[in-house]
């Protein structure tokens, strides 16, 4: 009770018209191509009644996705059962009016023995939709959070310049503005330190360490090790993709791609969170 009384940590976003298309083509590509609950005894145009089917759907999330923009404006905080209730709502729905269609179709009686075997099914194909549902909302919530991310201290930044020290001897400090510095990668002995110069991604080695790196900068909330091997920018990630085994960074101007390997990929969604 204690979990389902919490804040839903992700944003719920709304059925909107790109969400219903999704729901929809999905009961019509799991009908066509899976052809459950007597589907495949049907004679006729099964591409057609499949699409009929998930015509009903899409127009089901549609109107179901009004009320719930209503509830999401006005219930506040949006608590994980709400969530739970707001996809058991719709599936119940979906099945009431498939069911209809259904009885429509082929002439069955509506009876509640039939409901509910049609609603056993609905729910099975359900919990496919909810796992899409559940996606979706997820990375929406994530690159909103990215989108956020990448603005958020730049413009605090502007001006602030960072020094990478040299432990040469002879060697000479590398002092660049932080909004340039795209990634810091440990090689043997040193480190390749990649920034923007006129806009354009370059490279420089500079004798020190990848820890000695992290120390220095550890101040600068944006700069983030994602891997033993590199620390990283985030301020300057344009894409990122990957899953839970680990993410590749793409960087402003540069073609590279960053590793985050599968130890660090909790600390980056919980610093993007």
């Amino acid at each position: 009770m204690s979990f389902l009384s919490r804040t839903y940590p992700f944003s719920p976003g709304s059925l909107n018209v790109k969400d219903s298309l999704v729901y929809g083509i999905a009961i019509w590509a799991i009908l066509y191509l899976f052809q459950p609950f007597g589907f495949s005894a049907y004679s006729g145009n099964k591409f057609l009644l499949a699409g009929i089917f998930g015509l009903v759907t899409f127009c089901c999330c549609a109107s179901y996705g009004l009320v719930y923009k209503y509830f999401l404006l006005r219930v506040k905080p949006w608590l994980i059962w709400h969530q739970g209730c707001a996809i058991l709502g719709l599936i119940f729905f979906i099945a009431v009016c498939n069911f209809l269609t259904f009885s429509f179709i082929f002439h069955f009686p509506i009876t509640l023995p039939i409901f509910l075997m049609f609603l056993y099914w609905t729910v099975l194909i359900g919990i496919i939709v909810s796992a899409v549902s559940i996606s979706m909302g997820y990375h929406r919530f994530l690159k909103e959070k990215m989108e956020a991310l990448l603005s958020n201290t730049t413009e605090e930044q502007k001006g602030i310049s960072i020094t990478i020290h040299d432990t040469n001897v002879r060697g000479n400090d590398l002092v660049i503005p932080i909004n340039d510095l795209l990634f810091v990668e440990a090689r043997k002995n040193n480190v390749s330190v990649c920034y923007l110069k006129d806009e354009k991604p370059t490279s420089v080695e500079v004798h020190t360490t990848l820890s000695s790196v992290a120390e220095e900068l550890k101040s600068y909330e944006n700069i983030f090790q994602c891997h033993r091997s590199f620390i990283v920018n985030v301020n300057n990630i344009s894409t990122a993709r990957g899953n839970s085994n680990g993410y590749l960074l793409t960087l402003r101007g540069c073609t590279e791609n960053v590793p985050v390997s599968r130890s660090y990929v909790p600390r980056l969604k919980a610093y993007i969170a």
